[in-house]
């Protein structure tokens, strides 16, 4: 009965709290959503007020009675410029950039401030939630806003497992200036994160079935490999060749192996170029673990991307045509982090995460 009664109540809370947050990735402080309350320091001081208070009146002390009302109104002076300490600040969140899981999230903020007076001890931290993909603590970041200017701030935490997660809420709160009071708001920003899939550390060669067969400029670079000279896209060096496309590194090991007249290698881009490479999920099969062989995919889509070797992938059914560019590269990472997921939350789960605790 009890459970009954209660459940309406908290989707009412819910509901009302969520009118006051909706998700935007900028967020300015008012009336409608800040808050404050004593802290821990404050309410002791409360109770000293009171303690004072019982004294002059019971030893009828008009220099006791001074002490407390003075004290008193130094308390509520303290409230309204902790809440006046972030009233009318704008912050801005910068989408943030994606990253590989087990890699932390940097978050981009920038604090405006369009008053003729300057915010001090303003920090933010992520909220913890109950539902959420992050695992993490609260830590604030502190700055300091000047007046009629704005300032920059880093928010650094762990990132969840692979996929599309939206963004945990952030906190704001301020106890300046003395701590009696603490004043904070909570921000549900709109922006998503992309988690890619940790790139495994060190990959295997690429499967000989991702290229199509075996033509010639294959065959040189497995003749080159077993002299133990280099790995794909190699020739030797030509008239006019860039001084950059010289493997430095393998002349030098074969002037210390005391090879005199040994000739230089060049990276032959053209021949990089021409094999084109087909990522497969079958190729991974060797691998039990699904995230494993999502670390491998991930991996030599990297290497590819580095060798300038135009690459496609098979996943889930679809296929990617082998190109080359940040465009290829992103939609191939995004296949791999969505790969056997939907969304992270749906939005029944997100409002119950975020609701008041």
């Amino acid at each position: 009965m009890a459970f009954t009664i209660a459940s309406p109540l908290r989707r009412r809370v819910q509901a009302w709290w969520l009118a006051r947050h909706q998700r935007s990735d900028q967020w300015q402080l008012s009336q409608r959503n800040l808050y404050i309350l004593p802290s821990r320091p404050g309410l002791f001081f409360c109770a000293t007020l009171l303690v004072l208070l019982l004294a002059s009146i019971n030893e009828q002390l008009s220099l006791g009675y001074l002490l407390t009302f003075l004290l008193g109104g130094a308390g509520l002076a303290s409230m309204h410029s902790t809440h006046g300490n972030l009233q009318g600040l704008k912050l801005e969140l910068k989408p943030p950039e994606p990253v590989f899981a087990g890699d932390d999230v940097q978050l981009e903020l920038r604090l405006h401030n369009d008053d003729a007076r300057p915010r001090w001890g303003v920090g933010l931290a992520v909220q913890p939630q109950r539902l959420s993909s992050f695992k993490t603590a609260r830590e604030f970041a502190w700055t300091d806003v000047p007046a009629r200017d704005q300032a920059p701030l880093q928010l650094r935490f762990a990132s969840p497992a692979r996929g599309l997660h939206p963004l945990p809420a952030l906190q704001i709160m301020s106890r300046f200036p003395l701590g009696l009071f603490r004043a904070w708001s909570v921000w549900r920003p709109a922006a998503r994160l992309w988690v890619y899939p940790q790139p495994e550390r060190s990959p295997p060669p690429f499967p000989e079935s991702a290229g199509g067969g075996e033509g010639q400029a294959q065959a040189q670079t497995r003749a080159l490999r077993q002299a133990g000279l280099e790995l794909d896209g190699v020739r030797g060096y030509q008239r006019g060749d860039s001084m950059r496309q010289v493997l430095w590194k393998k002349a030098a090991l074969s002037l210390d192996s005391g090879v005199l007249g040994a000739p230089l290698w060049v990276r032959d881009s053209q021949a990089l170029a021409s094999q084109e490479l087909w990522l497969d999920w079958r190729d991974t099969a060797g691998l039990a673990d699904e995230e494993q062989r999502l670390s491998r995919l991930c991996a030599w889509l990297l290497a590819a991307e580095s060798l300038q070797r135009p690459y496609g992938l098979r996943l889930d059914g679809q296929e990617w045509p082998p190109a080359l560019g940040p465009a290829q590269q992103q939609a191939c990472l995004r296949a791999l982090a969505r790969h056997g997921q939907t969304e992270t939350l749906d939005a029944s789960h997100e409002d119950e995460s975020e609701g008041p605790a």
